[in-house]
């Protein structure tokens, strides 16, 4: 059997050659929750450079739909690096396995937060801003097809995000309660609310504080927390185009190339 650190040279090498792995848990199915993430960890600490610093957190699985898709009944989380966030609205396919595209919400801190089973107002706090974002995924696995494990494994199928330019206050809205129409080539393909990212967005945040109390860690300052999707993701390619249309708080399109 493969140890820890086989298995981050695989997932590392499926990236940056952009081919389809076997998902570790047909050679390995005893993987477990320690182990997945500590692939994950690794893996990402593999990666993180002088132009690549760790920024922050995203959550999976944070939809009923999504758990009863996959069999389980917890949220995930993966790791954010500087490479990941986009400094334009565009991607190639080609730098991609099988990419998909889905509207988030993201939220910066202002102050460190920790611990388990916190409240919403202790958690909005230590919220700076809330933005809004669209964030690409892309499966190492073939076939976009892996276990709760593997994906951990994964780091949560992450690859890249794009932020709104604006920020918002955590006051602005009810953010369980904003609408996003999803437009795949101008064509309407999902609709969503901020109440699908587990029945409010901050509940995201919570869940992901009760993952990283087990590990003793927490959110710190500056760092960054994509909470969820709020619909099914859109697969996408070459000459495609995704806008997330979040009525008066605004837009945001990706154009693959």
């Amino acid at each position: 059997m493969s140890t820890i650190y086989e298995y981050v040279e695989r997932i590392a090498t499926a990236q940056s050659e952009k081919k389809a792995i076997e998902k570790i848990t047909i050679s390995n199915p005893a993987l477990t929750f320690e182990e997945a993430y500590e692939i994950q960890r690794l893996s990402i600490e593999k990666s993180i450079s002088a132009s690549n610093s760790f920024i922050g957190w995203k959550m999976g699985l944070t939809s009923k739909a999504k758990q009863l898709q996959v069999g389980v009944d917890s949220t995930i989380y993966g790791r954010l690096t500087n490479n990941m966030l986009m400094n334009h609205n565009e991607i190639t396919a080609a730098d991609h396995i099988h990419p998909r595209i889905e509207p988030e919400v993201a939220f910066t801190f202002k102050k460190p937060i920790a611990g388990e089973n916190l409240m919403p107002y202790e958690v909005w706090s230590a919220v700076e801003y809330v933005y809004l974002a669209l964030e690409v995924i892309d499966s190492r696995y073939e076939n976009f097809s892996f276990s709760l494990m593997d994906v951990i494994a994964d780091n949560a199928s992450s690859t890249k995000f794009l932020l709104g330019s604006q920020p918002y206050a955590p006051t602005t809205t009810d953010w369980a309660q904003i609408k996003v129409n999803v437009y795949y080539n101008n064509e309407l393909k999902y609709e969503g609310t901020g109440a699908a990212i587990l029945e409010h967005p901050i509940n995201s945040v919570i869940e992901l504080l009760n993952l990283l109390s087990k590990e003793g860690r927490g959110i710190q300052p500056g760092e960054l927390v994509l909470a969820g999707a709020m619909t099914d993701a859109v697969a996408v390619k070459s000459g495609d185009t995704v806008t997330a249309d979040y009525g008066v708080l605004g837009s945001l399109t990706i154009n693959v190339k």
